[in-house]
C-alpha cells in the first residue's frame, strides 16, 4: 500500500504556473458562439465563465441534468455509483472566488467524475463492491487533492469493474456503451468511459492496469491518456498491481488532456513510483498543442495489432494517409513473434499474485466492519446472496476471480521474479529499442483491434478485442488515445500513441495535430444533446 503522507498545493503556486492566463481574461467579447456544453472544451467553458455566460453552479445543473435523463431515466446507462451532495454548494463557493477575481486554475469550477476507486473524503470509495459499501477513506487521493485545490469539482464517483478488474461491479451492476446499449464499454475504468462519452462531466479520471483507460476511451469514443509510470501518484487509489497501475485522465479532446494533466503532475513522498518523473514532468502541457506536429514527425505503424475486423483497418488506413498528408513519414514496425506470443501471460504473471499482496494494504485503512484481507474478502462474497434491481449485489466473475488471485502465488515465486524483475525491463528495452533504431517519435496502432464486443441482444459475443495490448503497461510507457472513425455501424474506433517513457508533451503535440485534422468525435446516439444545454462562447 502506498502510505500517505500530508500534502499541501500552494494556489499561488497554481496561479503562477498558469499565470498571466489571458486565456481566462474576464473582458467580454465582441461575438459569441454557441455551443452545447457537453461538447465544449474545458478551454471553451473556461472562456464562457470568464465572460460571464456561464457559472460553475449552472454547469453543475447542466451535468445533472444529463445524468438524470440518462442514468435514471431513459436508456439508464448505469455509470454513476454515487453523486457527490455538496456539489452545487461547491460550485457556487468557487463562482463566489472567480467574482472576487480568483481564478485557481485552468479547471476552476470544471465538474470531474471519478472511478470509484479515488478515495475522496467526502463520498465513500467502495472500488464498486457492495463488501466496502459506505467506506470512508482517511483522505484524498493525492490526483483527487491536486484538483479540488485547482478548483476543480468532484461531482460524482462512477461504476468500474469491481476492484479494477472486469466490466461490472456488485455495487454498480454493468454500465451501458451509449454509442450502441447492447455492446461492451469495456472494462475497467468503464463507468469513467460512458460518463465522459455521454457528457456528465468535461473530466474524468480512469485507472489502467491492462488497459483500463485505453479500452474504455476507445470504445466509449473519447480521448484517454495511460500515462508514463510514475508521472501520476497512485496514493489513495485503491491498488490492483502497483507494478503496472497508473491513474489518468478521460476527456474528449486532446486540449482537455493537455489543461488538466500539469495539475496533477509532481513527485508526492506517499508514492515512490513518482520519483522517476523528477525533472521530467510539465505543470502545462497546452503549450504543446501544436496543429503542425505531425509534420517532419516519423511514426511507427504496428501492424500486428491489425487484421481482426476490416472496419477498425479500413478506418485505421485512412487514419495513417490522413498522418501522410499532414506531412508525417510512417515506417512499419514488428515486435518479435515471441515478445507477441507473450506479453499478454507475462502481465497476467504479476498483477494477480500482487493484488494478494497490495489488496491486504489498503484495507487496513479501512474501518473496523470492513474485510482485511483477501481471503476475507473471499468469505463474504461467498456469504452475500441478496441481489439489487440492476444486478448489483452479486458478481459471479469477480467473485471467482478472487480464487485465482488467492492462489497465484508469491511474490518470492520463480514466475512473478522472472516476469517483474526480467520481464519488465526486457519490455521496455525492446520496445525503446524499436523506436531508437527507427528514430521514431511514436508507435500507433488501433488501441483496440475489432469493435466491442455484444454484450446483450439476441446474439451475445465474448471476444477479446476490446482489451487493448499490454505493452503500455509492461514497459510503463504512456499510451495516448484519439477517436479516429467509426465502423460501418456507427462504432467508435481510436488510434494509440505509444511513445517513451516521460513523453506525454510529445504525445500531446502529435495527437492534437491528428485530432485537428481528423475531427472524428461525436455525441453517441442514446445520449443526445438536451433542450437548454447550449452555452454562449466567446469567439476567439
Amino acid at each position: 500500500m502506498i502510505r500517505r503522507a500530508a500534502r499541501f498545493v500552494s494556489v499561488a503556486a497554481t496561479l503562477t504556473v498558469f499565470g498571466a492566463a489571458a486565456l481566462f481574461a474576464a473582458a467580454p467579447q465582441a461575438s459569441a458562439k454557441q455551443v452545447a456544453f457537453d461538447q465544449a472544451s474545458i478551454a471553451e467553458l473556461q472562456a464562457a465563465m470568464a465572460a460571464g455566460t456561464l457559472t460553475a453552479e449552472r454547469l453543475v445543473e447542466l451535468c445533472l441534468a444529463r445524468i438524470d435523463a440518462f442514468d435514471n431515466k431513459g436508456p439508464k446507462i448505469h455509470a454513476v455509483i454515487a453523486l457527490n451532495p455538496k456539489a452545487l454548494e461547491i460550485a457556487r463557493a468557487l463562482d463566489a472566488e472567480r467574482k472576487a477575481g480568483k481564478v485557481r486554475s485552468p479547471v476552476h469550477g470544471i465538474p470531474v467524475v471519478l472511478k470509484d476507486n479515488y478515495d475522496t473524503i467526502d463520498m465513500p470509495t467502495t472500488g464498486g463492491s457492495v463488501l466496502l459499501d459506505g467506506s470512508m477513506a482517511p483522505d484524498d487521493a493525492t490526483m483527487v487533492k491536486k484538483l479540488r485545490d485547482a478548483g476543480a469539482i468532484i461531482l460524482a464517483k462512477v461504476n468500474l469493474g469491481e476492484f479494477a478488474n472486469g466490466m461490472q461491479s456488485s455495487k454498480g451492476g454493468q454500465s451501458l456503451n451509449p454509442h450502441d446499449l447492447t455492446r461492451t464499454p469495456s472494462g475497467s475504468s468503464g463507468g469513467t468511459g460512458v460518463a465522459v462519452a455521454a457528457g456528465y462531466a468535461p473530466l474524468g479520471l480512469g485507472t489502467d492496469t491492462g488497459g483500463s483507460i485505453r479500452g474504455p476511451s476507445s470504445v466509449n469514443g473519447i480521448v484517454g491518456l495511460k500515462p508514463t509510470h510514475g508521472l501520476l501518484s497512485r496514493d489513495g487509489i485503491i491498488p490492483l498491481s502497483l507494478s503496472l497501475d497508473t491513474g489518468g485522465p478521460m476527456v474528449r479532446s486532446v486540449s482537455d488532456i493537455a489543461v488538466s494533466l500539469g495539475i496533477m503532475t509532481g513527485v508526492d513522498p506517499a508514492d515512490d513510483a513518482t520519483k522517476k518523473s523528477q525533472g521530467k514532468f510539465e505543470k502545462d502541457y497546452t503549450r504543446d498543442l501544436n496543429a503542425n506536429a505531425l509534420k517532419g514527425a516519423r511514426i511507427g505503424v504496428q501492424r500486428d495489432y491489425m487484421g481482426a475486423d476490416p472496419d477498425v483497418d479500413w478506418v485505421m488506413e485512412a487514419t495513417f494517409k490522413a498522418m501522410q498528408k499532414a506531412g508525417a513519414t510512417l515506417v512499419d514496425v514488428r515486435f518479435p513473434k515471441w515478445f507477441l506470443d507473450s506479453h499478454t501471460s507475462m502481465l497476467w504473471s504479476i498483477y494477480p499474485a500482487e493484488f494478494h499482496v497490495q489488496i491486504a494494504d489498503y484495507l487496513k485503512t479501512t474501518g473496523p466492519k470492513y474485510p482485511k484481507t483477501l481471503e476475507q474478502l473471499i468469505e463474504r462474497s461467498q456469504a452475500y446472496t441478496s441481489l439489487g434491481p440492476n444486478g448489483e449485489g452479486v458478481n459471479p466473475y469477480r467473485w471467482q476471480f478472487f480464487l485465482t488471485e488467492r492462489d497465484s502465488g508469491t511474490l518470492t515465486d520463480p514466475g512473478y521474479i522472472a516476469a517483474h524483475d526480467f520481464g519488465m525491463p526486457m519490455a521496455a528495452n525492446l520496445v525503446g529499442g524499436v523506436m531508437a533504431k527507427e528514430k521514431l517519435d511514436a508507435i500507433v496502432y488501433p488501441t483496440t483491434p475489432q469493435r466491442p464486443e455484444q454484450i446483450a441482444g439476441p446474439t451475445p459475443t465474448f471476444s477479446t478485442g476490446v482489451y487493448p495490448m499490454p505493452v503500455a503497461n509492461l514497459t510503463g510507457f504512456p499510451d495516448l488515445i484519439l477517436p479516429v472513425g467509426f465502423t460501418t455501424d456507427d462504432l467508435p474506433v481510436t488510434i494509440s500513441f505509444l511513445g517513451p517513457a516521460f513523453s506525454e508533451a510529445k504525445l500531446i503535440a502529435l495527437g492534437y495535430s491528428l485530432e485537428q485534422a481528423t475531427k472524428a468525435i461525436r455525441r453517441p446516439v442514446n445520449t443526445p444533446e438536451l433542450p437548454g444545454g447550449a452555452i454562449e462562447v466567446p469567439s476567439k
